[in-house]
């Protein structure tokens, strides 16, 4: 049986909960439809070290992958850079280590994109 094929905003809130499951922090979905004619939302990220933002993408991709059938476009970026990227066309995930995603502030940049809620699962004990 053919798995039925996300939405962008599917995309979007899948590669969220991945990285929510490997513990990346101040996760944020931000709506550029109608605001950029690159995509559609950008999935914006924090890791704590460069193993971190390693393991961060590779958890997206890997789970993208397995679970939906999706390959990114394209990766960029390192964990040297403390910054990389997953392109999956109408979504864009960025993986900042701290001290970049306050240097480049995309959610400064893009302060006109809607934030979608975030449905993650509360861990217990919270």
């Amino acid at each position: 049986m053919a798995e039925k094929e996300l939405t962008a905003l599917e995309t979007a809130q899948a590669c969220a909960r991945y990285a929510d499951d490997i513990q990346a922090e101040d996760i944020v979905i931000l709506d550029l439809r109608g605001l950029s004619s690159i995509t559609d939302y950008f999935v914006i990220c924090t890791g704590t070290s460069q193993p971190h933002l390693k393991a961060i993408r590779r958890e997206i991709s890997d789970h993208m992958r397995e679970d939906h059938g999706l390959k990114p476009r394209s990766k960029e970026g390192d964990a040297e850079s403390q910054w990389l990227v997953l392109d999956y066309y109408d979504v864009i995930v960025h993986i900042f280590h701290q001290e970049k995603r306050s240097l480049y502030s995309l959610e400064d940049l893009w302060s006109d994109a809607p934030r979608v809620e975030l449905e993650l699962p509360v861990p217990p004990g919270r």
